[in-house]
This record gives C-alpha cells, structure tokens and sequence, in this order.
C-alpha cells in the first residue's frame, strides 16, 4: 500500500499519494492548474511556465509539473504571484504566436457568423451542416442571405488573390437547398424554464431573439403590431430582393418552436408596456425604427412627399402609392436604392436618385447601384433639395441646390458645400425621402431616450433602467443600422436576458483573439479563380414585375466557389490551450514587439501540416513521438531563439507511420499540426 501524505490546495485537505507532483495530486481531486507542456503519460518537461503555484514558506513559485508534494504542503494555486507570472507567460507566449484565431470574415460579421465553417461543409456538399453552424448567429439564413450588405466579404482574404467569397449569397444557397429538401433544421430545445418573456417588435431582432429564448427553454411571445412577423424584412424591402414565401418559412420555423406571435398588437393602444411587463419574466423591447427621418426642406408637408421607409411599407402591403410619371428619391443607401427600383416597378416612367455627394461616397452596395442604372434609374449627383415646390397642395417640382466636395477634414472625408447661386429645377409628380429612419416613442414614453429619440440600453448587457426590461436592436442607443446588426445585438440581449432569468451573471466582454497581419506578398503563390457571378433576370423583364431578381446558384457552382475559402481561421480554434488561458487571463497579445521565431509551413510529413508560426515550443509532438510511439520522428533543430521542430527521417517508410498514428496532433495545444490526408 502507498504511503499518505496530507496537503492543502486553495484551502481544501487533500490526502494523496506520496511521491507524487502537486500538478496530479490537484487534478485528481477537481482543482485545474493551468499547462500548456504536460501530458500525464510523458516526463515533466516545464517549458510554459504555466503551471506554476505558490507553497506557503517556499520562496519561489514551484512549478506544480515536476514539484513533488510533500507532507503538510500548503498549495495556492492562484495566488497573486501566481496568476501574474502566468499572465506574462502568455503574453510571451502570445508575441511570438502568429497565427488568426478565427477569419476576418467572422471578425467583421457584426453576430460573428463562423463563415469558414459553413463554407466548408458547404464544400463537401453537406447543406444541413452548413445551416446548423449558420444558425448558431443567425436563424434568417436564406432572408439574410439575401439582404445583407455582408461586411464579411469586405474582409475576405481573397481579394489579396483577386476576389472576395460570395458569402451571403451561399449563406442563402444552402438555406434554400434544406428547404427545397423539405427538411428544418432546428435546436434541441433545453428543458423547460418555467419562465417566460415577451419581445416587443417581429424584425429580425425580435425574432432572433425569441429563437435563442425558446432554445434555451423559456416560453417566447412575440408582440407585433403589423399584420405578420418579419418586421423591416417584410415592409421595407422589397419582394424582388427578398421574397416573402421565404420569409414565411423561416419564421414559421421559429414559431415550431413554440414561439406565441401576436400580431397587430399596438403598445400604447391595444396593450400598454406595464401589462406586458406584468405578464412575462422578462421584456425585450425591439420594435426596430419606422419612422422616417425629415430633411427639413420647405414644401416636405405637401401631398406627394413620402418617407422611404413609408413608401416600401405601403408597396409591401399591397397598396399603389400616387407616385405619378415623375418621382425622384432623395438618399444614397440601400433603402434609396430599394425605393427607386420599386417605383420603376409601380410603372414611374422618370426615376431619378437625388444625392449630395458622388458616386463613391453613396453607402448603398455597388450592385444594388448597378442594377438600379441598368433598370433605368437616373442618378443626380452632387444636388440636394433647397424646396419642394407644390401648385394646388401637391408636389410640382423639386429645386435642387448644385453641391461640390469640400476640403477633406482630419479623417480625409470631404463634406458637401453648396455652389453659390446655382439651382437645378426638376419637375415631379412626387418626392420619396430616403434620409434615414428614427424610433417611434408612442407606448414607450415611460422609457429613457437619447438625443435621437432612442431607447437608452446598456452597451452590453442591453438592460434599461426598468428592471427586467432589456432593449436591442434599431430602436437603442445610436440607431438604425443593417439586419445583421440587429440581430447580432439581440443574440447578446437574448444572452443577457437568460442569464437574469437564471440569477447569474454572463461576461460581455469581448473574447482575447490572435490576429495576424498579412500583406499581398503572402499570397503571390495562390492559384487564381474567379468568384461565381450570380446570375440575374435581364433588366428589361425584371424592372417590370416584383419577381425576385437573383436566379440562384447551381449546386456545383456553390460548391466550387465555397472551395475557394483560404480557411484563414484556426481549424482548432475551439480546442486550442493557449488561447482558452489567454482569454482567461484577459492577456494582452501585442505587448511584447519584436523579432518572431522563423515562421513557415511544412508539409513534409505528407499527411501532417506543421505550421511554425503557431508553435510554442512545447515539445509535447517531439515527446509523443519519441516515448509513446516510439519513432523519433520529430526534433529540435537549432540553438536558442532561432529553436524550431522539424522532421528527421531517416527513410521514407517512416511516413506511413504518421496515417495511423496521429498522437503528435492530438497532442498540440495550440493548432500548430494538422492532419491533411486520412
């Protein structure tokens, strides 16, 4: 029988084995010490310096790999001492990693949407598991697919080889091609919670929202004040975007699990927000932003001027608004974009875009702005509105003020500045004002707002000064914004909600990442292919009905172009040691500058990529080979800093080894191995 000792570890008695380390003893026992270098099967090696602890009399930290207990040891496992040597450790460790924890298409996706991995599965044909990970961020994928301005494109790596993925429009691809299967893919839905909460407003804040609610087993009503859920991607855009069919498919998912809609509840007419509040657990305001925003021009009262977001609201409803022969819209983003091409549809002979600035500082996308001239839209840059002239209470004409750019201010922007005394006079039948959009206060007046008329939310928690009441979406603190952004704060809303519902707190803050820098140069070698070209209805049939405007992709189209990813994010990412205990201890990965370790990749063991710019010299590859699979495959090669891994044959059988052994990969904490042949 072993001989006894007793020790202290973090104030807890511990009876353990003599003879053994303090790194076992605490793991066996349910107390982690964080190591980057150990396996319990080889020998102490206390590269990381990570598992270090304080023993109360000893001077120095002991580290806990090799420190064998003693009797009467007292243990703390995070002293002060402790977690700050661990913490410099990291960061060490951190400069020298060059490596992207997730790609810069994820990073630039306001809800973080895993596009490499999506398009992966997209990749190998696998549609279900691509909208699986879709819907972990966002559970509109084919409706958001279709609409979003896709931020993540504007990052995608690919355009150092020549152009960015077609992201969105896979996204909405393999959405599209579960449904056509007639399968759903839906969460497994947590036991029920018994409690219960209320979303005010049926946008895609709202309704992403109420989907990670109900997974998380509350029961979800949803309160909405037009006809039918959808919010703004049912009344402000248009069907030839965004065909409500889809919609109602996604939406009827959401309601499968279990959601309760309520639509055309108006709060303060119908039902006041106290009794919502007293009926629920817990509130989410996300009535989004209906109102459009004024541009204070004479002559804006007159019959004929309609706000944009108005006038694709009343299209949506099935209703002709009077626009005339002669329309102009005045914006330059995406909802001016949507509103000048649905007037061409409603039959306007003379559609003209109003813009005080030029071509390339219009926010809308490109192709919404292509697709627009093709269709016969008549862009007028540099003019602004100075009056709306009406004859008999009705708009007659529109006197334009000529701009031109002003000098470029600190940020290099250039502000349009009025041409003295040159005026364009242009004759209309109507006047749409696409200059924004704003929150309507009516039922919310016992809600604190901002200068702008916004409910006033936490930045992070999206709580609001009435208890149990969170807000989120276009409808908080700076506005309207994108879908994709909406529903990115409604997913952390909905965070923050069920972590109220279940009496704990929940972190906001953003997670510790590795971001490599790269440059043009690091691409040279990379074949070039041309990113799929969605095809389109010609310009001339499709500026004449509402029918959708995209064809869609072929399924080899889809896959080919998803092939065309450079994974730039960490495969192992969700496995990866060093970055878990970085974010741990909230390490700072660029305060140590200076020279890197020789960075480079290496496929010489055929089946295994060994990426150096990841590797932290752990050595635990090296040691697995040599002691558990006992062929001494890998080295340290080098003296010093300039210390690498690197394989040594001594013949070329000894890489049919590495198809069925894989312990050296299974050993990296850091993502540095990977298998690329099975």
């Amino acid at each position: 029988m072993n001989e006894k000792i007793n020790i202290t570890i973090n104030g807890k008695a511990i009876t353990a084995d003599k003879g053994e380390t303090i790194l076992n003893i605490a793991s066996a026992n349910g107390i982690e010490i964080p190591n980057l270098c150990y396996l319990k099967h080889l020998s102490p090696y206390g590269a990381c310096g990570m598992c270090v602890v304080e023993a109360k009399g000893s001077p120095k930290l002991l580290r806990a790999c090799s420190a064998v207990a003693a009797d009467g040891m007292e243990i703390e496992t995070n002293s002060e001492r402790a977690v700050k040597t661990r913490k410099a450790a990291l960061e060490l460790l951190m400069s020298d990693h060059d490596g992207d924890c997730k790609g810069p298409c994820t990073l630039n996706c306001p809800a973080h949407t895993d596009c490499q991995g999506y398009l992966a599965k997209i990749a190998e044909n696998d549609m279900e598991g691509a909208v699986k990970i879709i819907k972990e961020k966002v559970p509109l994928p084919a409706a958001i697919g279709r609409v979003c301005p896709h931020p993540c494109e504007t990052a995608c790596r690919r355009t150092h080889v020549e152009e960015a993925l077609s992201i969105a429009a896979l996204k909405a691809f393999a959405a599209d091609e579960v449904r056509k299967s007639g399968k759903s893919v839906l969460p497994e839905i947590k036991k029920n919670s018994g409690k219960s909460v209320g979303i005010i407003g049926g946008g895609p804040a709202g309704l992403s929202a109420a989907y990670y609610l109900a997974e998380n087993g509350h029961k979800v009503t949803v309160y909405d004040k037009m006809p039918k859920m959808g919010g703004m991607l049912r009344y402000g855009i248009p069907e030839y975007r965004l065909p409500k069919a889809i919609l109602d498919c996604e939406i009827e998912e959401i309601k499968s699990l279990g959601v309760d809609f309520r639509n055309n509840v108006m709060i303060g007419k119908d039902i006041t927000l106290e009794e919502i509040r007293n009926s629920h657990d817990a509130v989410l305001i996300a009535n989004g932003a209906w109102k459009s925003t004024a541009i204070r021009c004479k002559g804006e009262d007159l019959e004929g001027v309609f706000g944009g977001i108005d006038f694709l609201r009343e299209v949506a409803l099935g209703n002709k608004p009077e626009i005339g022969e002669k329309t102009a819209i005045v914006g330059g983003g995406n909802t001016a974009m949507d509103a000048c091409r649905t007037a061409k549809r409603l039959g306007a002979n003379e559609v003209s875009v109003i813009y005080r600035r030029t071509r390339n500082e219009m926010p809308a996308e490109d192709i919404e702005i292509e697709e627009a001239t093709e269709e016969g839209v008549i862009f007028r840059f540099l003019t602004n509105p100075d009056e709306i002239i009406g004859e008999n209470g009705k708009v007659k004409a529109v006197r334009l003020q000529v701009m031109e750019l002003g000098e470029p201010d600190e940020k290099g922007r250039r502000s349009p500045v009025p041409v003295d005394g040159e005026f364009i006079t242009l004759e209309l039948d109507s006047i749409i004002i696409a200059a924004g959009q704003r929150n309507d206060s009516f039922g919310f007046e016992e809600m604190p707002v901002t200068k702008k008329g916004t409910i006033i939310a936490d930045e992070k928690s999206f709580a609001t000064s009435l208890d149990g009441v969170f807000a989120a979406g276009d409808c908080v603190n700076n506005g309207a914004s994108i879908a994709i952004e909406a529903i990115a704060k409604a997913n952390n809303a909905a965070k923050a909600i069920n972590a109220y519902l279940n009496g704990v707190e929940v972190s906001f803050r953003e997670p510790v990442l590795s971001e490599r820098e790269v440059t043009k140069e690091m691409f040279e070698g990379k074949e070039k292919q041309s990113r799929v070209k969605m095809p389109t209805r010609p310009a001339d049939e499709r500026s004449k009905d509402f029918g959708e405007v995209n064809l869609g992709l072929t399924r080899e189209e889809a896959i080919n172009e998803a092939k065309r990813c450079l994974s730039c994010g960490c495969h192992d990412y969700g496995n990866c040691k060093l970055i878990k205990y970085a974010d741990d201890y909230c390490v700072d990965c660029k305060k140590y500058a200076g020279e890197n370790h020789p960075a480079f990749t290496e496929t010489k063991l055929q089946v295994i990529e060994r990426n150096q710019n990841k590797c932290i010299l752990c050595s635990l590859c090296v040691r697995e080979c040599e002691d558990t699979a006992k062929k001494g495959i890998l080295g340290l090669v080098g003296r010093g800093f300039d210390t690498v891994i690197k394989p040594e044959f001594r013949d070329s059988e000894v890489i049919k080894d590495c198809v069925s052994c894989r312990k050296c990969v299974d050993a990296c904490p850091t993502g540095s191995l990977r298998f690329i042949q099975k």
